[in-house]
């Protein structure tokens, strides 16, 4: 069976546009700190996006899971757009891992780092959080939010551990020199800010989401 033709647009990158290929969109975006892009299943999607503010496709909640909100999702509410969404991506387990932080009001990329050889996505959302607290130190803002989609990576950090089962290569060697700095982090800095669980079934996508599913 033929593989379904995907289309990556291109908000904010070294090259605006609508592309046809993920390698494409890559070269536009690696390593361009704000870039802004999601991919769509058809040309029309893709070019009607294309023409909005990204911020209205990166945070766009689910219309699809209604019936889930009124449901065993009741209690969850709204998210609280006064925060910070985590997310990274992962081109293979282990591949090229990437992970970036944005405002969940309005999806301006407020860092991103990245892509690192021979990583896993656990390891990114696991760093996304750590970067984030760092930061949100650093702006003396203690009680801002920070979301991700990660349970894995929440206990992670709250268990101050990167509990990876990944090993140690000289390809990955720069990417573990970063969990250490991390965990080190963690054990020698107190944080407030709440870390909480996206509620993705109710949400939609997390508003730092790649868009490469």
């Amino acid at each position: 069976m033929a593989k379904k033709p995907k289309y990556y647009v291109v908000w904010e990158g070294r090259v605006k546009g609508i592309f046809k290929t993920w390698d494409e969109c890559r070269r536009s975006t690696e390593g361009f700190a704000a870039a802004k892009y999601k991919s769509y299943e058809s040309l029309t999607e893709a070019e009607k996006a294309f023409s909005d503010h990204p911020a209205k496709h990166i945070y766009k909640k689910s219309t699809a899971t209604k019936s889930v909100v009124y449901s065993s999702k009741a209690g969850v509410g709204k998210p609280n757009t006064d925060s910070i969404a985590v997310d990274a991506a992962c081109s293979g387990n282990p591949g090229k891992m990437e992970y970036q932080g944005v405002d969940t009001a309005t999806g301006e990329n407020i860092f991103h780092q990245g892509p690192y050889e021979d990583g896993t996505n656990n390891i990114g959302e696991f760093l996304a959080l750590v970067h984030a607290l760092a930061y949100l130190r650093q702006k003396e803002l203690p009680t801002k939010i920070i979301y991700s989609d990660s349970k894995i990576a929440i206990g992670w950090v709250k268990k101050k551990k990167c509990n990876t089962k990944l090993e140690p290569t000289k390809r990955n060697a720069v990417l573990f020199e970063y969990i250490t700095r991390a965990e080190q982090w963690l054990v020698n800095n107190k944080y407030y800010n709440p870390i909480l669980k996206w509620e993705t079934s109710v949400w939609g996508e997390i508003p730092a989401d790649f868009g490469r599913k």
